[in-house]
């Protein structure tokens, strides 16, 4: 069967879709279905198969297929790095990067945030600045997502000055930019600076997100201001109508755990509308040990198990 049939279109389609929703189940079998039809070793369909299952976090069966292509596209080195970075496989997406190089593909805005991410996964400062070299020498200096991401690199591998440079010399920014520098400075224990950048971004008609809540929390919870966190945890709701998710109440839980006060926590914990997951309990747990709530942490052990009982439930 041809493209002019409608049959390409039609499974790059469904497995565009496969990849969007991460369904894999329904990936392997329209998979197979390209198998039966012979139309798995178009290039399109093979670059889209290569994508979904990239998507889908399945990279042994991404990386075969990308080996057994005939087209290694820049569009598949991307997918491929990108889809190693997003799962922290830092080393590995570098790899793939340089394989990118030695095979004189184009390098496009695209590929340059990822590699950075992995980077600054890695601390490879002086790797990080030979990339910002490429990201200048082609051009993408005005591209958002590059620039944020080198205000990352820079911050996460301990070089503030630049990472502030780079954020003082953008012309445009979101609110990742604004929460990049700051996750940079509570990194390195400048929550005064986190705070300033918060006002800062407040007075610039910026508008915090999740994520910039999630690094000012953080901040407030290594620097041990429990009543300052709780402040902006209310400020979360109040002021910009963002309704907390799991990472901000293990924030408070680490927070409060922290100067044991355990028994607020536990308040929060049951006040929640959504599920505790094991990285909450461990924060509550943790806390217990740390400041001997032996009975607090009886009953916090009695509900995860109680959980994972329910969950084990469900599967059977």
């Amino acid at each position: 069967m041809s493209s002019s049939h409608g049959v390409i279109p039609l499974y790059a389609d469904l497995l565009e879709s496969c990849a969007s929703t991460k369904n894999l189940k329904s990936l392997r079998q329209i998979h197979a279905r390209t198998l039966a039809l012979g139309i798995s070793r178009h290039k399109f369909i093979r670059a889209k198969l290569v994508y979904a299952y990239a998507c889908c976090a399945q990279l042994y069966e991404a990386i075969l297929l990308f080996r057994f292509s005939n087209h290694q596209s820049t569009f598949l080195f991307n997918t491929l790095i990108r889809a190693h970075s997003s799962l922290n496989l830092f080393s590995k997406a570098l790899h793939i990067f340089r394989q990118m190089l030695l095979s004189d593909k184009i390098i496009q805005c695209q590929t340059l945030p990822p590699v950075l991410k992995s980077c600054a996964g890695l601390s490879a400062l002086r790797l990080g600045r030979q990339v910002h070299g490429a990201v200048f020498a082609r051009g993408f200096c005005l591209d958002l997502a590059s620039s944020n991401a080198l205000i990352t690199m820079y911050a996460k591998c301990g070089d503030l000055e630049t990472a502030r440079k780079m954020f003082d010399g953008m012309l445009v920014r979101n609110e990742v930019s604004w929460s990049a520098l700051m996750a940079g400075y509570g990194m390195h224990g400048m929550c005064g600076e986190v705070f300033r950048l918060f006002d800062e971004m407040l007075e610039a008609g910026g508008s915090p997100d999740g994520v910039t809540f999630t690094t000012v929390l953080t901040s407030c919870s290594h620097a041990g201001l429990t009543d300052k966190g709780k402040e902006y945890f209310e400020l979360m709701q109040s002021g910009f109508g963002i309704i907390p998710a799991l990472e901000h109440y293990t924030c408070m839980v680490d927070m409060l755990g922290r100067v044991g006060r355990v028994e607020e926590a536990e308040e929060l914990i049951s006040g929640m509308e959504m599920e505790p997951d094991e990285a909450l309990w461990g924060a509550m747990l943790s806390a217990c040990r740390i400041h001997g709530k032996v009975e607090v942490a009886e009953r916090v052990e009695g509900k995860l198990y109680g959980r994972q009982s329910r969950v084990a439930a469900a599967y059977k």
